[in-house]
């Protein structure tokens, strides 16, 4: 972990050479002497039931003489190894902890460049507070409060408790370089916090003489990252933004196997809640570095996050997320003091999280609703996040639904034999010769294709390492396009004969797409594999489309971070998205987080995505018993029975073949329905 690479050795096998063998980058720069300590790893300890195995530290070696020096002398963390020393013994969960790699993966989670009307819930108020006079026997909290109503028209204030006791330290602090002060008194700016019209405003700090700076944070927290923004809340400004691995992602790669780890697991629960809030602090550590702002400027924080990451951040067990009727323990929008779940922020600031649509669809979805809109348009539109648990919005002004559908991992390179998650080194980009059957290729990290001079001297810094997600979609597209695979998504072996590309693999053919170390290959497992993944995602799609009666969309917005870097007509020549104008399909990038932004600068939007979400129709999709037909039809490429004429008029498709003896062109074989309905059946459960 954190990669999802997976293989059987040997006992006696280092760690580091398991690793390199499956392609997971493991720095050692002292040659495997325990010395250099880069190839530091971790035990991740427990029963992982997805892997159907027990990891346990009984399960690797102990430490010999050249790691007990290396810790005598260095120091090595708690719970780390050296990979180069430390062999396998049994079967193991290994964490690369990411302070130790170079090669990490690339979070592409960027800002936002929209321009959002501010209205926040945070407010500077610099006031001049009377001094205490003997005739007048108020308080020195009561006079600050008579100054913050005459000023500024603050009626009622409630104060943080922490905050009293330090009141008249701060109200008789003079601070060079401030504001002259009227005669017989103290100037000192409050930060007030209100959140709705009808609450009572509270003052959650105060500083002497005048501040004029306050921030705070916007954060989506992914099953596989989380990004941030740190914001200026009186200007607007983005003063950073940054990303991180979700470092839940040792203890299972997609949601389920969380859910399952904590079911397993009697520490599970809180041992998954730590490591992504200290993730999170971390995080605001690094945009606080990066924008040059101290961390306790912080006054106001708005999370997004799927149904099982929220329950997850919160502290709550998220068992009954993992089977129907999918309760949510909580589905409105949330609001408490940051430091009570220990969000390292101003102790006065405050934490508001969106509201969750469903059992499976998130606070990030209403995030990205809130950010695209689908309930503002006249138009039809489709919004897509594409992630290990696709969450689907399907609506207009009129009426909006919206559903969950179980991909898996295999968009994010898990479970494909060459897959890896988008880092330098991995192939991001493929076409396929349709005549020669040859490939080219663009690698993270090299700025050439892989047919242009110099390609291989540029590639010796990064290595060509694997395949990730937006490839995927790509080279399965390309070899549908090229006639490599027929519509049910079978290599034709026939064209061996042609091309030495094609190779066989046992009983089936596989797609050789880099020769070199390692060798890169497409199998036929991969291709079912992104079958099945993409016939969930537009069967939910399609199940939406019937709920509202319609037979097209007009606009189709595909959100998250992965979704930035699908190509648009690839996606549809898979299958991924129904037929559509191209020009209408278009990538909004971290959709959810501009949405968290929006509610960040503006707490009208808040209101606006609370009344939203009441509203829209969640569809669940293991209780549609069409859903299987619709899966069953996903399963072909681009769909067995949905035309495609705006995607026809665009791309020239391959006429269809058929991939069994005595299965007509554009029919499944027997055997073939067979395997596709037990997949559907699977997927609804």
């Amino acid at each position: 972990m954190p990669s999802g690479k997976r293989g059987r050795f040997p006992i006696g096998t280092p760690v580091l050479d398991a690793a390199r063998s499956l392609g997971v980058y493991v720095e050692s720069v002292c040659g495997g002497r325990a010395t250099c300590g880069r190839c530091q790893v971790s035990v991740q300890e427990g029963n992982f039931a997805k892997h159907k195995i027990v990891s346990s530290l009984d399960h690797i070696s102990v430490k010999g003489p050249k790691e007990d020096r290396y810790e005598r002398v260095r120091g090595l963390p708690e719970g780390r190894r050296l990979s180069c020393s430390a062999t396998v013994q049994g079967d193991l969960v290994i964490d690369v902890p990411q302070d130790t790699v170079i090669n990490a993966q690339v979070v592409r989670k960027a800002a936002t460049d929209r321009v959002i009307e501010r209205n926040p819930a945070v407010q500077l108020c610099y006031v001049e507070v009377e001094e205490p006079d003997m005739h007048k026997p108020l308080g020195d909290l009561d006079r600050l409060k008579a100054a913050l109503e005459k000023e500024w028209g603050w009626k009622d204030l409630l104060v943080v408790p922490h905050l009293i006791p330090q009141i008249q330290k701060i109200l008789r602090t003079r601070l060079p370089d401030q504001p002259e002060v009227s005669e017989g008194k103290w100037g000192v700016t409050a930060v007030v916090h209100r959140d709705t019209e009808s609450a009572r405003p509270f003052i959650v700090a105060l500083y002497p003489g005048l501040k004029n700076e306050a921030y705070g944070i916007a954060c989506d927290i992914g099953s596989t990252t989380i990004a941030m923004h740190l914001v200026s809340l009186l200007s607007g400004r983005i003063a950073a933004s940054s990303g991180a691995a979700n470092p839940q992602i040792r203890f299972g790669e997609d949601l389920m196997s969380r859910v399952s780890y904590v079911m397993m697991n009697p520490d599970g629960r809180e041992a998954m809640t730590k490591a992504v809030r200290e993730a999170v602090n971390e995080l605001i550590g690094k945009v606080c570095a990066e924008g040059n702002v101290n961390r306790e400027d912080i006054f106001d924080s708005v999370f997004v996050c799927n149904p099982i990451m929220h329950h997850l951040f919160l502290g709550i067990d998220p068992t009954e997320l993992g089977q129907a009727p999918f309760a949510l323990a909580v589905s409105g929008a949330l609001q408490f003091w940051a430091h009570e779940i220990g969000i390292e922020v101003s102790r006065g600031a405050r934490l508001y999280m969106l509201p969750c649509i469903a059992g499976h669809v998130g606070a990030d979805a209403a995030g990205a609703t809130l950010s695209e809109g689908p309930h503002r348009q006249d138009r039809m539109m489709l919004l897509v996040d594409v992630g290990t648990n696709a969450e689907i919005v399907l609506g207009n002004k009129e009426r909006v639904v919206a559903a969950s559908s179980p991909t898996g991992p295999a968009f994010e390179g898990a479970e494909i034999s060459s897959g890896q998650r988008a880092a330098p080194g991995a192939i991001e980009r493929v076409r396929i010769d349709p005549v020669t059957l040859e490939p080219k290729y663009r690698v993270i990290g090299v700025d050439k294709w892989s047919d242009e001079p110099g390609f291989e001297e540029a590639a010796k810094l990064t290595g060509v390492t694997g395949i990730c997600g937006s490839a995927i979609i790509e080279v399965v597209a390309e070899m549908y396009l090229s006639g490599i695979i027929s519509e049910d998504g079978v290599v034709d072996g026939s064209l061996a004969e042609r091309s030495p590309r094609i190779v066989q693999n046992g009983r089936t053919f596989s797609y050789l797409l880099r020769d070199g170390e390692p060798r890169i290959t497409v199998t036929q497992n991969d291709v079912r594999a992104i079958q099945l993944a993409k016939a969930a995602l537009y069967a939910g799609v399609k199940l939406l489309m019937e709920k509202q009666g319609i037979d097209h969309v007009h606009t189709i917005r595909f959100a998250g971070a992965f979704g930035s870097f699908i190509d648009p007509k690839y996606a549809m020549v898979l299958g991924l998205i129904p037929d559509c104008d191209l020009s209408e399909v278009k990538a909004v990038g971290n959709a959810a987080g501009t949405g968290a932004l929006m509610a960040l600068l503006n707490r009208d939007h808040r209101r606006e995505i609370e009344q939203t979400v009441r509203k829209i129709e969640k569809i669940e999709t293991a209780l549609e018993p069409h859903f299987q037909q619709l899966f069953v039809n996903a399963m072909a490429l681009p769909n067995k029975v949905d035309p495609f004429p705006k995607l026809a008029a665009a791309v020239p498709l391959p006429p269809r073949k058929a991939d069994d003896a005595g299965a007509t062109p554009g029919e499944a074989s027997p055997r073939r329905r067979s395997r596709e309905e037990r997949a559907a059946r699977r997927a609804r459960s």
